[in-house]
């Protein structure tokens, strides 16, 4: 018993041992009641089964996770959203300085343009990701979370509380719209999985503010700025940036022209989420909500639309935009009191640079005036315009000099038989004092020793072909504007004269430049300027080169000047090319290019010196010219001829009878005439200097016997 009583248990724990249990050493107990002995139920195999398989699925699902991704990333990366509607844009054409000068909307109508977030003010920026997707940064895209918040806030109220679009699935939807259906929004998550993959964060932004709709054809966020705002982003106001991201939500129920309240307490709400996230204070969101909402749309520019409307966006052009509006201004002042169907162009070109600065091309919405033509392009005579450039030639080739004795008398140049403007004559004049004066017969006779065919034959090589009528070839009316050419033309020809002589195109997009030809040296180009520079009429306005040009019929008026730094030019006329009743160039365009030229710096070189002033009643160190017979007063007879006979003057002395010269010998002071019959004539005695003087004569019928 004693070996028995000291004896340990099995370490196996094997069983029954000597008749007894483990655990009760010789002893031959029964064990105790432990109860039916049985297996699991039913429903614990399947509970089991149920454990095993999710314990199998969750060891697979971080696989088939990866994998999920994997696949919508390589869709993704394999299908990449179209960009067509970001790159169907409207136009902005700038000036020289990179200023927008001129905007036109898309070829669907739209007022759309690309918008940078480096365009925009960083608060618009702030206030937008704060209440539409504060994750924009961080999520794939989509956001899952707020999927889940969505769809739970639908379950629990039956309706859509809050929206699970992050700001690149929406670049998805304004990229391709399409109707609200479940399809297109897994269509959109996937195209916002693949611009996330393909674009930086910064560029979808981009897209975003560059695709939001602002109410109307209003798109992106340039153009609502410019619009609701009438100013660019760069600079908005809490309310403002407030108003656009509220608009974008229901752009055609919010529209503040249309809908100021809603659209009003809109923006409201918008002020409210961004000051509770702290992207503006509380007292910034009291101050921005008392402020009004916009009323109406503003204008965007469209500076010289006649030349504009056709370049390609992007384009800068040599305008300057401050001085081209300034210009269109007063060019819309100086059409005020004119006709209905008349019209005026202007240029204001940098001579030395050949690049047209300011253009007024026509009142673009006026109809009954041509508005959409680009009149400086119009071919048009340039009456007397086109003279110093004659005079120019002639110098060059020494058929003539400022001093050149040139007369002012009625001729016939084989049947041609030109008067002068006034319908009066100087007799014999310097060639100076003929250009100053633009005296037509002067002119003609110029045109007929240099040849008209050589001149227009020089204006050509010079790149500046006159248009002449079908079949027609050049003749003497040249020299009076006999011809057609453009203002650009005409222009590009005065840009020569206040440089160096060389004539090269005009151009109005920067950067493109074309070679010149030379017409005459800068000596003569000089010398013709000198003779042209003299204030002008009725201003203050001094150190001018200009000349004018009235077309056959008064059909254009003509003005055109510079200095050393530029050239103005002025036409004024009927598009359809009517006559205008009364005036002339003097009258209607001079007035204008003297403005013109008050819209520009002063001349910082100095001018050419002027002319002496030309005038019919300039001193003169001989006698002042007298007619000595006939008497004032007389009553003559038609019996034979009558000596006219003067004093004074510079010989030689020209006789008009009624405009119709009188034959005299050069020396004389003297000639006669023989009376056609009984009647009033008018005489008229003109010296070398211009001087003249008049008297009416009373022929009486001789008695006969």
């Amino acid at each position: 018993m004693g070996s028995s009583a000291n004896s340990s248990p099995s370490p196996c724990g094997r069983g029954l041992e000597g008749g007894g249990l483990h655990g009760f050493p010789g002893t031959a107990r029964t064990p105790p009641n432990l109860g039916p002995l049985r297996g699991p139920s039913p429903q614990e195999e399947r509970g089991k089964r149920h454990a095993r398989r999710f314990r199998r699925l969750a060891a697979w699902l971080p696989a088939a996770a990866l994998a999920g991704t994997i696949l919508l990333a390589g869709i993704a990366w394999l299908f990449p959203p179209g960009l067509e509607r970001l790159h169907t844009q409207g136009r902005i054409v700038r000036d020289h300085a990179g200023t927008p000068i001129a905007w036109s909307p898309d070829p669907r109508g739209e007022w759309k343009f690309p918008t940078a977030p480096s365009d925009v003010d960083p608060l618009l920026i702030r206030m937008l990701i704060a209440v539409e997707d504060h994750r924009f940064y961080r999520d794939l895209g989509f956001d899952p979370l707020a999927i889940a918040r969505a769809t739970v806030q639908l379950l629990a109220a039956g309706h859509v509380v809050s929206g699970a679009s992050t700001l690149t699935m929406q670049v998805a939807r304004l990229l391709h719209p399409a109707p609200r259906t479940l399809p297109v929004k897994l269509r959109e998550s996937l195209q916002a999985l693949s611009l996330a993959e393909h674009f930086s964060k910064h560029r979808i932004l981009g897209m975003w503010l560059s695709l939001a709709p602002f109410g109307g054809n209003i798109v992106g966020v340039d153009s609502a700025s410019r619009l609701w705002f009438g100013q660019p982003p760069r600079s908005l106001s809490p309310a403002q940036a407030a108003l656009l991201i509220a608009l974008c939500r229901r752009p055609e129920a919010l529209r503040p022209d249309r809908h100021p309240d809603a659209a009003r307490l809109a923006r409201n709400r918008v002020l409210a989420e961004a000051a509770a996230d702290g992207v503006i204070s509380p007292a910034q969101a009291v101050r921005a909500m008392a402020e009004p909402v916009p009323n109406h749309w503003h204008a965007l520019p469209r500076q010289t639309p006649q030349a504009t409307i056709r370049m390609a966006g992007g384009t800068r052009t040599t305008l300057d935009a401050s001085l081209n509006a300034a210009l269109a201004k007063l060019a819309e002042r100086a059409l005020t009191p004119m006709r209905a169907t008349e019209s005026l162009a202007v240029l204001i070109v940098d001579a030395p640079a050949r690049a047209i600065r300011a253009a007024y091309l026509g009142q673009f919405a006026d109809p009954a005036r041509a508005g959409f033509l680009d009149l400086s392009r119009a071919i048009r005579s340039p009456g007397s315009a086109l003279k110093p450039f004659l005079y120019g030639l002639a110098f060059a080739e020494g058929l003539a000099g400022p001093d050149t004795r040139l007369r002012d008398l009625p001729q016939d140049f084989s049947g041609y038989g030109p008067d002068d403007f006034t319908h009066e004559f100087m007799g014999t004049v310097t060639a100076a004092t003929a250009l100053r004066r633009s005296l037509n017969l002067p002119a003609v006779t110029l045109m007929q020793r240099y040849g008209p065919n050589r001149f227009a034959a020089q204006l050509a090589a010079s790149g500046v072909p006159l248009r002449l009528p079908r079949g027609a070839e050049p003749s003497l009316p040249l020299a009076l504007g006999g011809a057609g050419i453009s203002m650009r033309q005409l222009a590009a020809l005065y840009a020569a004269l206040a440089t160096d002589g060389t004539v090269e195109p005009l151009h109005l997009t920067a950067g493109i430049r074309h070679p010149g030809r030379k017409l005459f040296s800068p000596a003569v180009a000089q010398e013709i300027s000198q003779v042209l520079t003299r204030p002008l009429p009725g201003t203050t306005v001094d150190g001018i080169t200009w000349k004018t040009g009235t077309s056959a019929g008064n059909r254009d008026d003509w003005a055109v000047g510079f200095d050393s730094r530029h050239v103005v030019a002025v036409w004024v006329g009927r598009p359809d090319g009517g006559a205008l009743p009364g005036g002339a160039a003097i009258d209607r365009a001079v007035p204008i290019l003297a403005q013109a030229f008050g819209l520009l710096p002063p001349d910082p070189r100095p001018s050419l010196p002027p002319a002496k002033p030309l005038s019919l009643a300039a001193m003169s160190p001989h006698a002042p010219l007298e007619l000595a017979y006939p008497p004032p007063q007389a009553m003559l007879t038609d019996l034979g001829p009558i000596e006219l006979r003067a004093v004074g003057g510079v010989r030689p002395l020209t006789f008009l009878l009624d405009g119709t010269p009188l034959a005299s010998v050069p020396a004389l002071r003297s000639t006669h005439f023989a009376p056609p019959g009984p009647g009033f004539y008018r005489l008229r005695v003109i010296d070398a200097e211009g001087h003249s003087i008049e008297r009416r004569l009373r022929v009486l019928a001789a008695q006969r016997g």
